[in-house]
C-alpha cells in the first residue's frame, strides 16, 4: 500500500511562503527554530547574529522549564507521600506499630535500601527488630553523632566509617550514601542506599524534617 501522505519539494514550499508573506507571524516560534544561512565571507549579518542568540535563548529556556517541571513532579510525589506517611503514623495504637509503620514507609516508599532507626529508650514490642536499636542518650556509640543530635539538622550524603558502623553494622560495606535525620530527645532516622548518587550534600531537606516532626509527634502520643 502506497503512502497517501505527499512529501512538499523545497520549492513547494517556498512557493507557498512567498503567497502567504505573514504566515511567521501567526507562529513567532517557528522562526527561532530555522537556519539561517549567514552572509559568505569572514562576516555575518547583525539579524544573522541576533538570530542564533536568541535561538540559544530559546534552548536554554525550553531546558530549564523542562528541569523545574521535572522537579515539580518529584516535589508533589515527595508530598503526597509525606502525607500519607504522617496520617498512617497517626493511626497506630503503639509506639511500636508507629516505629514499624515508620521504616516500612521509608523502605518502600523512600528508596531506601538499607534503613535504620535509633531510639533512646526501648519500645515494647520490638525487641528483635532487626532495623531498631536502642542505646541511651549518653551511650559512647552516639560519640559521632553529637553535634547532628544537638542541631537537629539533616545529613545527606557520605557518612564517615564510624557512623555506618554504628548506623549498619556488619552491613555497613553495602552503603554508600544515608539519608540521616537526627531527631534531638528521639534517636536518629538512617535511610542507606546501595547508589552513590542518591543522597548528595545539598539536596533538599524539607520532606526529611517534615517526616521526622511527624514520628516525633505520633510517639509522643505514647510517652
Amino acid at each position: 500500500m502506497s503512502d497517501s501522505s505527499e512529501k512538499l519539494a523545497g520549492h513547494e514550499v517556498a512557493a507557498w511562503l512567498r503567497r502567504h508573506p505573514g504566515f511567521l507571524k501567526q507562529f513567532p516560534d517557528l522562526a527561532l527554530t530555522l537556519v539561517v544561512p549567514r552572509d559568505d565571507g569572514p562576516t555575518a549579518s547583525l539579524a544573522s547574529y541576533q538570530l542564533d542568540v536568541l535561538r540559544d535563548k530559546n534552548r536554554e529556556l525550553s531546558r530549564r522549564l523542562a528541569d523545574l517541571g521535572h522537579t515539580a513532579q518529584i516535589n508533589e510525589r515527595l508530598a503526597v507521600r509525606t502525607h500519607q506517611l504522617t496520617l498512617a503514623l497517626m493511626k497506630q495504637d503503639s509506639a511500636a506499630d508507629t516505629l514499624r509503620a515508620m521504616a516500612a514507609t521509608l523502605e518502600e516508599d523512600f528508596d531506601g535500601d538499607l534503613v535504620r532507626l535509633v531510639v533512646h529508650t526501648p519500645v515494647a514490642g520490638l525487641e528483635q527488630a532487626p532495623w531498631l536499636q536502642v542505646l541511651a542518650a549518653d551511650s559512647p556509640l552516639l560519640g559521632p553523632f553529637r553535634d547532628c543530635l544537638k542541631d537537629g539538622e539533616p545529613i545527606c550524603g557520605r557518612l564517615q566509617p564510624e557512623k555506618n558502623a554504628v548506623l549498619y553494622g556488619g552491613r555497613a560495606e553495602e552503603i554508600q550514601t544515608t539519608a540521616l535525620l537526627p531527631l534531638p530527645g528521639v534517636g536518629l532516622i538512617a535511610v542507606g542506599s546501595h547508589d552513590p548518587n542518591r543522597f548528595y550534600p545539598g539536596m533538599g531537606t524539607l520532606f526529611l524534617r517534615m517526616m521526622g516532626e511527624s514520628l516525633a509527634v505520633a510517639l509522643q502520643r505514647f510517652g
